[in-house]
């Protein structure tokens, strides 16, 4: 073979790769969904049914990486899907916390808005519930009780959307806590003990004491179907209607086509009887909100985000 013959037999064969590149079709190789929080709660549950999902319809492997960062910060799995390529092979599945707020606390990697969403499809049951001996079975009842008694909360942490609701409401109630503390459970036996009066957590953790407790309101959009006679915090004070949400994000230049073989996946997996047998047991909400839907709940959240701060300034 001649080295002309050689030479057009290697261009031949470049030009054949780069048509095979062009041509292959998201996806064709792994794909790991980042999920910022240990295994084991909502989001991840749910992640990973998405994962198994996705892993079906396309046929390729796809699996949840779990990267714990905290609720405020440093989200490192969050700076895993800012800096991977935007090919939609890096997943987040995220809290409000990382879209709304991460380009803001001096996070190098997230000081742009990189982040879009391709669904948001749970809302976490977050309720403030007490005892079921306490003198008070209202927020209204509560505010008035906590004007003159020393009332203890306690929460999951003061970054957390449900827990500066919970702050924000007494400001507007005209009332203080007592005292606030972050717990690392929030269950039936936190307020058995005595450790707090007043809980911020999600109704999951006190269904096994439900007929013994007060759940006073929830912080969620609608009413959860398990305590369907208790309002949501904007039912109580509008200023205040915001819930804690999770939802697939990727970096804002990942290609159309690739974010809509994500969302059908995603979408198809949340509103299948498996997961909403979730929502039914936990009290949880669970449903699709498409990309420009999702888009909506968070410009909304920004602005009840600055209302927020505002009231606890």
């Amino acid at each position: 073979m001649n080295s002309k013959m050689i030479l057009g037999s290697a261009l031949a064969l470049s030009l054949s790769a780069i048509s095979g590149a062009a041509l292959a079709e998201y996806p064709e190789k792994p794909v790991s969904f980042i999920v910022p929080w240990p295994p084991g709660d909502l989001e991840d549950v749910l992640t990973r049914m998405i994962a198994e999902d996705f892993q079906k319809a396309y046929g390729v492997s796809a699996a949840v990486v779990n990267k714990p960062g905290g609720g405020g910060g440093p989200f490192p799995g969050a700076i895993d899907v800012a800096t991977a390529p935007a090919d939609g092979y890096t997943i987040g599945s995220f809290v409000p916390a990382v879209p709304v707020i991460g380009h803001e606390i001096g996070i190098d990697e997230l000081a742009d808005e990189v982040f879009e969403p391709i669904g948001i499809f749970l809302t976490y049951p977050f309720v403030i519930a007490t005892s079921g001996d306490a003198p008070y079975s209202s927020m209204a009842e509560l505010a008035e009780h906590a004007k003159s008694n020393d009332v203890a909360l306690g929460h999951f942490g003061q970054v957390l959307t449900p827990t500066q609701v919970t702050m924000a409401y007494a400001a507007n109630a005209g009332f203080e806590w007592g005292s606030d503390a972050a717990f690392d459970a929030l269950d039936c036996n936190t307020l058995a003990s005595g450790d707090a009066d007043v809980i911020n957590t999600t109704l999951q953790l006190i269904l096994p004491c439900l007929d013994s407790v007060k759940v006073l309101a929830s912080i969620t959009g609608d009413r959860i179907s398990l305590t369907p006679d208790t309002p949501t915090i904007g039912e109580l004070d509008s200023s205040l209607d915001i819930a804690l949400w999770n939802g697939l994000f990727v970096h804002k230049d990942t290609p159309a086509d690739v974010r809509e073989k994500i969302a059908a996946v995603a979408m198809k997996t949340v509103m299948s009887d498996r997961a909403q047998a979730i929502a039914a047991e936990t009290g949880a909400q669970v449903y699709w909100a498409d990309a420009a839907a999702s888009a909506e709940i968070i410009a909304k959240d920004k602005a009840t985000g600055a209302v927020i701060s505002g009231i606890l300034e």
